[in-house]
């Protein structure tokens, strides 16, 4: 069986250890707190500030259990170690449509750092993964949910 990992940025895997120490020192303590409180109301089988924060901290250990599973496989992407030209998760890709005039430009990063509006595509992305490998002056065919299209990439940035 392959083994687990999540590619991601430098930056991107800082931000998960920032997220895990304030799960795990702010807001675990905080539910906890709230527990307590809930608990001091009396008849837990009634208690809807009770069931709000067993929820929430059901929600938090999940989430705190994901953002360490990431961490554990992390698979940092040195965009530099990558011949300049290619598209690779950390660096920046622009491209044109072929027929269109307006290039796009997006940020290649791991699934959890994606953020479409501001720039930045996960790798598992079907324009990610159509790019990935792929050199600067390169026509590439990516096929999405929405159809098929071809595009020309422009330049790489690391």
């Amino acid at each position: 069986m392959a083994e687990k990992s999540f590619p991601m940025t430098a930056e991107g895997k800082q931000k998960l250890e920032a997220e895990l120490k304030n799960l795990k020192l702010v807001k675990r303590p905080e539910v906890i707190q709230r527990i307590k409180v809930a608990r001091s109301f009396g008849d837990l089988s009634e208690n809807s500030e009770y069931d709000a924060a067993k929820d929430e901290q059901s929600h938090l250990e999940d989430r705190i259990a994901q953002v360490e599973e990431m961490l554990k496989y992390a698979q940092v992407v040195d965009a530099d170690s990558v011949d300049p030209d290619e598209v690779a998760v950390g660096k920046t890709v622009t491209y044109t449509e072929v027929g269109e005039d307006e290039p796009e430009t997006y940020t290649i990063v791991g699934s959890d750092e994606s953020d479409p509006f501001n720039g930045k595509i996960s790798n598992d992305s079907p324009i990610a993964k159509a790019l990935l490998g792929k050199k600067k002056g390169e026509t590439v065919s990516i096929s999405t949910p929405g159809g098929k299209f071809d595009v020309v990439i422009n330049d790489v940035k690391a």
